[in-house]
């Protein structure tokens, strides 16, 4: 198997005296889309965070392209070519879809920005006809389209993106989700994505991984996630018939 793009090994983190996520260890390769599942509190977005530079790691290794960067500024991560989506989308509500637009590409040589953004409104054609407008104006789908176009302006190797489809409709989630596995196929840039919406993550997901209480307790295919009875219930809502009348609090899950 190549080198991965994304390698993460026994990575811990605290916030004060509490550890956030314990000894977790992720590999990502290239043209990849890899799901993080798990309930609130899991640990998932505090490993985005440790692994974009906004949260420094307490032990552990994080490998990127082959460099060692746990521990880097954040400044410095998207310079080598790592761009992170928070939740929330944390667009600049203020200024201008164009100018949201100028400031992601921060990093990039004027020269390149007219194509980058050329690139932006050829996946996500509504924000041409938004062009103008303050990013605070925009629907929240729009806004969570602006924040990923924003991500791609940095010509980035991989893409960290946190809970896209929070707070928008099943229809726009879907444009959102299509769109993203596009840039993944057509751009060949990696995925590393937290979603509460397990179905949406792992239709899109080449890999996934389960995080609880701030560990990872299973990993595999999506597919083969999809198929898994533990994921269908606790993360789809699906249970098999044969257990329909059977409490749910009784019910174990297999990694456990």
């Amino acid at each position: 198997m190549s080198t991965p793009v994304l390698k993460v090994t026994s990575l811990e983190a605290h916030y004060g005296p509490v550890m956030a996520i314990r000894g977790i260890s992720i590999e990502i390769q290239a043209r990849q889309i890899v799901a993080l599942l798990g309930a609130n509190g899991a640990g998932k977005t505090t490993l985005l965070k440790t692994i974009s530079g906004v949260v420094d790691p307490t032990k552990g290794n994080i490998d990127f392209l082959g460099l060692k960067v746990e521990g880097k500024d954040p400044d410095e991560l998207v310079r080598l070519g790592l761009s992170h989506v928070p939740e929330g989308r944390e667009v600049f509500p203020f200024l201008s879809v164009h100018d949201n637009l100028l400031l992601g590409g921060y990093t990039r040589p004027q020269s390149e920005l007219k194509a980058s953004i050329d690139k932006a409104w050829h996946y996500f054609p509504k924000l041409r006809d938004l062009e103008k407008l303050s990013a605070g104006l925009l629907s929240g789908g729009e806004q969570q389209m602006l924040a990923i176009a924003r991500a791609l302006m940095a010509k980035p190797k991989l893409i960290l993106l946190d809970e896209p489809s929070l707070g928008l409709s099943p229809l726009l989630s879907l444009t959102v989700f299509a769109a993203l596995k596009r840039i993944c196929i057509e751009e060949e840039i990696p995925v590393l994505l937290v979603e509460q919406n397990a179905a949406l993550a792992l239709g899109i997901a080449d890999h996934a991984y389960v995080l609880e209480n701030g560990r990872v307790v299973t990993e595999g295919p999506a597919e083969l996630m999809l198929a898994k009875d533990d994921i269908r219930e606790f993360y789809l809502g699906i249970a098999d018939e044969g257990v329909r009348g059977e409490r749910r609090w009784k019910r174990r899950k297999t990694w456990r």
